[in-house]
């Protein structure tokens, strides 16, 4: 098993920028982030693995960067340029053979 400490979630205008991080209790090869609006499905944001292979929805490339120190087992994701649309609950989730972990989730509010 693994625990995952999110931090980071806020309200925002838009254009502006926000870094969620991720702390997990051990080291996990792939780990990312999911966000869930209110009445839709919880959709995959991006992802990291240990080789540094990243993968992005379409909606947030370019804007959104997931990183990942590997010292202190922690995923951070960049979101700049954001919009009312990147308004959710940002889920971190971790990987273990095949069985999916999550955090607590942290809220992320884009509105002028």
């Amino acid at each position: 098993q693994v625990q995952l400490a999110e931090s980071g979630g806020g309200l925002k205008q838009p254009g502006e920028s926000l870094r969620l991080s991720c702390a997990a209790s051990r080291n996990i090869y792939t780990m990312g982030w999911y966000r869930q609006a209110p009445g839709k499905q919880r959709e995959l944001v991006a992802t990291i693995t240990n080789s540094g292979r990243t993968n992005y929805v379409q909606s947030v490339k370019g804007r959104f960067t997931i990183s990942k120190d590997y010292a202190k087992n922690t995923v951070y994701l960049q979101m700049n340029s954001l919009k009312p649309e990147d308004t959710a609950v940002y889920y971190c989730t971790a990987e273990i053979f095949g069985q999916p972990y999550w955090g607590q989730g942290t809220q992320v509010t884009v509105s002028s």
